[in-house]
């Protein structure tokens, strides 16, 4: 296959990474560290102290803690997508659309397979005002599968991208009222990406399409800031800050017709994950009810492009993206039943950072409103069980793509429209043992 089929099926697949790898809070940022605090909608995730998943929450809190402790744990997510009026074409782009050929195939939906996302903490009390804590956890994450014969196919048809982060952290406590802490995160990032894209073969025009699969892998470090005020022993402040993560992709590149290799190459990718500000607070209302909100901010303004260079530096693609900041707010609350039993209760809106014009088949994602529910037990004074439960809805939201590929025949457009409606079930569990 000509050269420029090659890099732009290339840059094509790796540019939908990295909207991929981008995308599970407001987009696909992971919100899954903890279980305990899914149960309130993470409101008080900076604030509101309950085990060592305060490492990832806010590390200055691991100060409050009495006594080292453990939490595992995770949580099971279910997605559920309809996919309506989806359509496809293409066309020779010299022509125009007056030749345009319809793509045929299905669009089944329910594309995004059911994933277990798990999380480890450990939190150790030094003295009365040092703790030390260690962390391991999924920050950003995203997979959508679509069926072999997907009429978007041309478009793409399989992402698969995974963060995964460890985190050593400090924490300081000043007096009762003010703590710090800082952690440094390790940062490995893993991604495979499919895409069927087509090439002239023969007059009419006659298309083949190549089966385009890259595999890309890089690591990188960041760091989490973190304080806590309590002006009163009833109301709780947090701050934290997580960094951006640098990332430089290095992918390897192979595109099949027929089984029969057409094309191979290597290719790099400049990626980074954005900043984020979490503030909560939670106020003690009575003996045995808590009430909590929180705010999140994330930097996505960052991402306006896609840049993918060859070995030699030389520019393969550059493609806009226009990322928005993004916001998420949550309230929820917990309620103290008897020494043995809390329940939770959390609502959560987050809003996405993508635009209409760029959402893809492989992130179609809008706002969503989260509704939660959860319950922790306490048999034993050293043993907690948590359990929680999750509903997602995002507003329905549409898709329409058009993109060019070269090729010896000449450029191809391929065009995809369709309707999502996307839903999840997040189904979480955990364990706390106090030593």
């Amino acid at each position: 296959m000509h050269n420029k089929f090659n890099k732009l099926s290339w840059a094509v697949a790796i540019a939908a990474a990295a909207i991929a790898g981008q995308a599970h809070a407001g987009g696909y940022q992971v919100n899954e560290q903890s279980v305990s605090g899914q149960g309130y909608g993470h409101a008080g995730r900076s604030s509101n102290v309950n085990d060592a998943t305060i490492v990832f929450g806010n590390p200055a809190g691991m100060s409050f803690l009495d006594r080292a402790q453990v939490t595992a744990g995770g949580t099971y997510l279910n997605v559920n997508s309809d996919i309506d009026n989806a359509e496809a074409t293409r066309y020779p782009t010299a022509v125009g659309p007056i030749a345009a050929q319809d793509v045929s195939g299905t669009a089944d939906g329910d594309m995004v397979p059911g994933k277990f996302v798990p999380f480890a903490f450990y939190a150790q009390p030094v003295t009365d005002k040092l703790a030390f804590g260690f962390g391991v956890y999924a920050p950003f994450g995203s997979e959508t599968d679509y069926e072999d014969g997907f009429v978007g196919r041309n478009l793409g048809n399989y992402t698969q991208l995974t963060v995964m982060s460890a985190q050593p952290t400090v924490s300081y406590r000043f007096n009762d009222q003010w703590s710090v802490g800082a952690g440094i995160t390790y940062n490995r990032v893993d991604g495979e990406l499919h895409r069927q894209v087509p090439a002239i073969v023969g007059a009419g025009p006659t298309y083949a399409e190549a089966d385009a699969r890259v595999e890309g892998d890089d690591d990188g470090w960041g760091y989490n800031l973190g304080v806590v005020f309590q002006p009163v022993p009833e109301t709780t402040l947090g701050l934290t800050y997580r960094s951006k993560v640098d990332y430089t992709l290095t992918g390897d590149y192979q595109a099949t017709i027929g089984g029969v290799v057409q094309s191979e190459s290597d290719a790099n990718l400049d990626l980074t994950t954005p900043e984020t500000v979490n503030f909560s607070i939670t106020q003690q209302m009575s003996d045995n009810l808590k009430l909590m909100f929180g705010a999140s901010w994330t930097r996505w303004s960052q991402f306006d492009e896609i840049l993918v260079t060859n070995n030699q530096g030389g520019t393969i693609t550059r493609e806009e993206q226009d990322y928005s900041n993004a916001w998420a707010f949550a309230a929820g609350g917990e309620y103290q039943l008897n020494p043995q039993w809390v329940l939770r209760a959390g609502v959560t809106l987050d809003n996405t950072p993508t635009s209409d014009e760029f959402r893809s088949a492989r992130i179609p994602s809008d706002d969503r409103r989260i509704f939660s529910l959860g319950a922790g037990w306490t048999p034993t004074e050293n043993l907690t069980l948590d359990f929680a439960y999750s509903y997602l809805t995002e507003r329905s939201t549409s898709v329409s793509q058009e993109r060019v590929d070269s090729g010896p025949g000449g450029d191809v457009t391929s065009t995809y429209d369709a309707d999502y409606k996307n839903e999840a079930h997040g189904f979480g569990a955990q364990l706390t043992y106090r030593f």
